[in-house]
């Protein structure tokens, strides 16, 4: 019976093991697309230097914005933001994603890390995720991931244009299933985008950032 039972511990350590360690490829039948400064822009507070509000450096991207800032342009009448805006790939059809690696700091909070921009008026988005207390939401609610401070986790967002259906992924975990919401033109941004009740500072960080397309 013990040595039955010591057999049986190891076998379901063994299978347990296996099964953790197979990842689904969420990128399995896209094609990663190039990603540099001809295919995205920074966007800040009009009135500073892009130093003064992002870093590049050992391969993260660091996005932060004070409440007190200026929008990213002097005639824009939205909240601060520094956002990687990635203008060189606006799309407006097929199967696109999104994927990197994101970090938020202890005590910042009311802000979107990530949005798929564009959709029919009045929003202005199809999608947000936003840091609210510590937990990851979409939108206003409802929360993903609960607990998220000082750690990096893993994004896929899938945008399917034609289908009009997003899917997020934390981890390789299937966390958000929503409908689009129509617009002509979309493209992906993540930094720091203040919103409601939002901190008096915000910050994310990203690295390992891709842009994906899928293959006809």
């Amino acid at each position: 019976m013990t040595c039955f039972y010591l057999i049986f511990i190891l076998v379901s350590a063994l299978l347990y093991q296996a099964f953790a360690s197979e990842q689904v490829d969420l990128t399995k039948g896209f094609i990663s697309l190039p990603l540099n400064r001809t295919y995205y822009h920074i966007q800040r507070p009009y009135d500073v230097p892009e130093a003064q509000r992002y870093s590049f450096i050992d391969g993260i991207h660091r996005c932060w914005v004070y409440s007190t800032d200026k929008p990213h342009t002097p005639t824009s009448k939205t909240k601060p933001r520094t956002e990687i805006a990635m203008h060189g790939y606006n799309y407006s059809s097929g199967v696109w994603q999104f994927e990197g690696y994101w970090y938020v700091p202890q005590g910042t909070s009311g802000f979107c890390i990530m949005q798929v921009f564009g959709a029919s008026p009045p929003r202005a988005t199809t999608l947000m995720l936003r840091v609210y207390n510590g937990s990851l939401t979409y939108y206003k609610g409802p929360v993903l991931v609960r607990d998220i401070y000082d750690k990096w986790f893993k994004l896929n967002v899938i945008h399917d244009v034609d289908a009009a259906k997003l899917k997020v992924y934390i981890d390789g975990d299937l966390k958000l299933e929503a409908d689009g919401h129509g617009g002509t033109s979309h493209a992906f941004k993540c930094g720091v985008y203040a919103q409601d009740n939002d901190s008096y500072y915000m910050e994310s960080r990203w690295k390992n950032i891709k842009v994906l397309r899928k293959c006809d």
